[in-house]
């Protein structure tokens, strides 16, 4: 999931909140537990990793601009591409970017929230949606 911000991203400082890293992880535990079943049967067979911010490789394989930052981001093979004969190679990953989210919020509530948003969004691009379907969900 990528945002629009008015500056460059990478030279702004850090002005949301911040909270460790083991209380980012209850706060995406405390997400996940929320969302609906529906959602929740799709990560069975995926990894939710936490990163501090992507890779400089994750950000040139985006080809993100000055002004986009990444908030959340699947790596893997959409369900909708995925042969029964040929199962994937590596485990489907989303990976959620602490800095990137803690920034753009001011309350734990809207953390977890944005948290919670993030991986509906990313389980979607798992499943097969486009960018475009879930701009149109409110998901964008």
């Amino acid at each position: 999931m990528v945002v629009e911000w008015e500056t460059d991203m990478r030279t702004r400082r850090h002005t949301g909140m911040r909270i460790s890293e083991r209380e980012f992880d209850l706060a995406v535990q405390k997400a996940i537990e929320h969302l609906p079943g529906e959602i929740k049967e799709h990560l069975d067979n995926i990894i939710i990793s936490v990163l501090p911010h992507p890779s400089s490789d994750m950000i040139d394989e985006l080809d993100l601009d000055a002004g986009r930052e990444l908030l959340g981001l699947f790596r893997g093979v959409p369900l909708i591409e995925r042969s029964i004969v040929t199962p994937p190679l590596y485990p489907d990953t989303i990976f959620l970017f602490q800095d990137a989210l803690e920034r753009m919020c001011r309350t734990r509530e809207e953390l977890e929230e944005q948290i919670e948003i993030t991986v509906v969004h990313e389980v979607a691009h798992y499943v097969g949606m486009s960018e475009e379907r879930l701009v149109e969900l409110g998901y964008g």
